[in-house]
Formats: C-alpha cells, structure tokens, sequence
C-alpha cells in the first residue's frame, strides 16, 4: 500500500481498512515525510524564480506612466498600449508559449468608460501534452491597469506597481520559468486589462471561454501580492491571503444544504488545494486561507470567472496599505501616497510565486478528479461505502479516500485505496464529510471531489 505524509495525509492513514480508526483530529505536517513524496520536478522549477527577474518587470511596467484603461493606445513609450506590447514581448522569449491579443470593444457606460475602448488582455498559452488532459485549462492571472484617486484619469502618473504590477509580474516570470517544462494540461499565462473600471477584460474573456466550451479547471488571480509591510509596520512576509467562494452561482441551494455542502464548492477546495501544496514543498510563503469571495468594498478578476462558474481564488497580501492604493503620488501631512516601485519588495513577490507556481504544476500535471463521487446511502449502517467514476487520464495510479469533521475547516484525513472504484470505512457517514482524490505514479494529486449521496 503507498502511504505518503501531506498535511492530509497522517500516519493513521496508513492501516487497512479493517484496522482503521475513527477520524482523528488533524495532525501537524510531517516536513521531512512530505518532502521525500514531493516531485523534485516541482521544486527544481521553483529554484528558478528570481527576484531581479520579478524587479525588473516592475520597473518596466511602473516606467509607463500611466496603464489607465482608457490611456494611450499608440503611444510607444506611456500608456496601456505600450505595456501591453512590452508583456507581450516578455512573453514572445519563450519559444514554448502561444501569444495573443485577447480583445475586446467595450462602449461607454455613462460611469466607468466615456469612450469606446478595446479592452486587451495579453495571453500567452503553454498546451498541454497529454492528450487525455491537454483540454483542461489552468489559469494564473493579474491585472496590467493601473489608476489613480480619480478613476477617469487617464493621463496622471498612475505607477501601480503593487496594484497590480505585482501580480502582473508575477504572471510573466510564471511564463518564463514555466513554459521551459512540459505539463499534462493547458496552462494560461494572463494580464487583464480593465479590471479597475470593473473586470472588463476578464468578464468578456470568461464569458467567452464560457460561450466556447474552453474547460477552465482553475484560475489564480493575484491582485496586490507585493508588499508584506502593513500600514502599521508589522511584516507578513510568511503568507498571502488566499480568498474564495463557498458556491458557485446558482446552485442547488436545497441539495447543498442535504449535503451540508455550503463550504465545499469547487473554488473552496481550490483554496484548499493551494495550501496543501504551499505545505507539502514547506514553501516560505503559505496559504492565509480566507472563506469569503473577496474583501469588503473591493472586487477582482476571480469574480468574473466565478461569475460564469469556474473555479477561482484571489491572492492578496495580507495586510493591505491603502495609501499606495488608487492614490495621486503625493506627499501630505508627512505621509507618502502612491504605489510606487519602493514599496514592492521583490523577495516576498517571489514567494507568493512559487507558491502560484506549485500549484499550477501540481495542477496541470495530477489526473482529473473522480467523476460521480458518492456516498452510498441505500441502509442505515454504522460504516460508510462509497463509489467514484475513474479519472481519464492514462497515468492514474490509484485513488484516495480523504475526510475532515463536520466542522473542520480543512481535509485533515486519508486513505489510499489504490486502484479500486470504491471503499467502504468502518465510520458513520453522519459524522463526518468525506471526499476524493486521484494521484498518479509521480506523486502528483486532483483536488478533492466533494462527496455527493446516492442509493446506488
């Protein structure tokens, strides 16, 4: 039987069916067990992420000026249109990757654009090489525009260096360190545009990933990931926050509450997803995890993708200076306003990459999740069987069963049962919820799929 440790993965896993014991409360990580499971492919990719790469990127995209929406589009030293060609050409050095403008017309609304704009976001796309799973398509995003305190500026030096240079270089050193190795799936390198006048450039991408039938698995925005320092002085510099919804729109609110699914949509265990990977590379930043869509009062692109219903998580620092956000640059009262180039502080960016760039391996390299997951519930008994389609992919070497109290905020349990299509546990299925996962040979994991109920 494989046995490996993760922080859902505990020693009590390890005994047979019949020997196993009720769920027990979570255990901490085993660092070292962990480590020696983990694909070194991963980590030997994560080495490469480099700070000064990270710098640079934000010196070039703070060195347009302004990357207003509606700024200049034909300008080739200010502007939105000469940021977009120079990510563009960042991306273009990777042989590997397909670039394109992604645009979009978007008219006058009588609030947040008075002109008629295109709306160009910079794609750059790393197919995926194995057949059975170069169709699923896995997302990291940030948003090139920029503004200042008046949103309809659009010529003031607006640098936005943190919102969202940050997440925007974040997403061209991915594209870098990443399009040199082959994935299973499809991995998307994106930079929105529009998100300050309200999402544009991701809703209308979404919508028309939606409208083509593009199977988006997961999306992660990072959107203000670059500066650990709060307004106060403390530093966060071990974790970035890592939003997301518990349901995607319009679900079967009275089946879900069946369930007692509330917390358990595809986005949640996305999050979840993410920092159980942060953990098993015992990465320098980990995953805050924060059951809500979004902060209070603010918005970003994952939205617009959960909005069309696809699984997607916003990254943010954790304590946010709002001085050097949507502010003039200006000094007042002694205290300095802006988002300026200083104020990014490049090794903490660099983490909250790797951890983006873990996720996105383990993601784009592990089998699909089990289809049709249920809990058998045909008698009442004091165990609990369950059943689960098999994943697609050619490279599937077995399954896992995982489980966490009612009340637990995470999967805290495991059992692997290799190959099988079904597992029946000596535990009730009233106290707990349970879930699985596919892995293949490699050490690669699915995200968990949430357990429906069943007669059969």
């Amino acid at each position: 039987m494989r046995c490996v440790a993760s922080s859902v993965l505990l020693v009590a896993a390890c005994a047979s069916a019949s020997e196993l014991p009720p769920a027990a409360p979570s255990a901490a990580i085993d660092v070292q067990t962990a480590a020696a499971d983990r694909p070194a492919a991963v980590d030997s990719m994560l080495d490469t992420v480099d700070p000064a790469q990270l710098r640079a990127s934000i010196e070039l995209l703070v060195g347009f000026g302004t990357r207003h929406t509606l700024s200049a589009a034909d300008d080739p030293a200010r502007g939105i249109g000469a940021a977009r060609e120079a990510i563009a050409a960042h991306f273009r050095r990777s042989p590997r990757l397909r670039v394109a403008f992604d645009t979009h017309r978007v008219e006058p609304d009588g609030r947040r654009v008075d002109q008629p704009t295109d709306v160009v976001n910079v794609v750059a796309t790393l197919p995926g090489t194995m057949p059975e799973a170069a169709a699923r398509h896995y997302y990291v995003i940030g948003h090139y525009d920029s503004r200042v305190t008046d949103l309809m500026n659009r010529t003031a030096d607006a640098p936005g260096a943190n919102d969202d240079g940050s997440g925007t270089a974040l997403v061209m050193e991915l594209a870098r360190v990443m399009s040199q190795h082959d994935y299973d799936a499809t991995i998307v390198f994106m930079a929105t545009a529009g998100e300050e006048q309200g999402l544009l450039g991701a809703r209308a991408h979404a919508q028309a990933a939606r409208e083509r039938g593009v199977d988006v698995r997961a999306v992660l925005s990072n959107d203000i990931v670059g500066d650990p320092t709060g307004p106060g002085g403390a530093r966060h510099d071990g974790a970035v926050r890592v939003f997301s919804i518990a349901l995607p729109p319009e679900p079967d609110l009275d089946r879900m509450r069946t369930l007692a699914a509330t917390h358990d949509g595809p986005s949640r265990q996305l999050a979840r997803y993410v920092h159980e990977i942060g953990r098993l590379h015992a990465l320098p930043v980990q995953a805050k995890l924060v059951f809500r869509r979004d902060r209070f009062l603010r918005g970003g692109d994952h939205t617009a993708f959960n909005e069309e219903g696809f699984a997607a998580v916003r990254f943010s620092e954790v304590e946010e200076n709002y001085d050097r956000q949507h502010q003039d640059v200006r000094t007042e009262g002694g205290r300095s306003f802006g988002d300026l180039a200083e104020h990014v502080d490049e090794g903490y960016l660099a983490g909250v990459a790797r951890l983006n760039a873990a996720s996105l391996a383990h993601l784009a390299n592990a089998p699909s999740a089990p289809g049709n997951a249920r809990i058998v519930a045909a008698a009442l008994s004091h165990d609990t069987t369950m059943r689960w389609d098999a994943s697609p992919e050619p490279d599937v070497a077995g399954y896992e069963v995982v489980w966490r109290d009612t009340t637990a905020p995470q999967w805290t349990d495991t059992k692997d049962v290799g190959a099988a299509l079904q597992a029946t546990l000596p535990m009730s299925k009233d106290n707990v919820f349970f879930g699985v996962r596919a892995y293949d040979a490699e050490g690669y994991r699915s995200p968990v799929r949430f357990m429906d109920v069943g007669t059969g």
